[in-house]
């Protein structure tokens, strides 16, 4: 489960990392303070976080990005699958 949060009042969960960090990225905009941030939080703890101090996010703990690009890979097969399966149950 992962938790976006950010300090202009964003809260909210995702199943998927994918979703979580669409929503982040979306908030990102936002920041427009030095003192505004915007953070994803995998089980409670930090893994990733915005803010206008760094010009990109950065990600928080050892093997925290490889852990995530894997993750992400994952599900964007799987809904690469879906749509397939989709189509292919669409036009029999």
């Amino acid at each position: 489960m992962f938790r976006v949060i950010s300090t202009m009042g964003h809260d909210a969960q995702y199943e998927r990392w994918i979703d979580g960090l669409e929503a982040a990225k979306a908030l990102m905009p936002d920041c427009r303070g030095w003192t505004q941030e915007v953070r994803i939080l995998d089980e409670g703890e930090l893994v990733w976080s915005y803010t206008r101090s760094h010009k990109y996010p950065q990600f928080i703990g050892p093997g925290t990005y490889n852990r995530l690009a894997r993750q992400f890979l994952q599900e964007a097969a799987e809904d690469e699958a879906k749509s397939a399966a989709g189509k292919v149950i669409g036009k029999g």
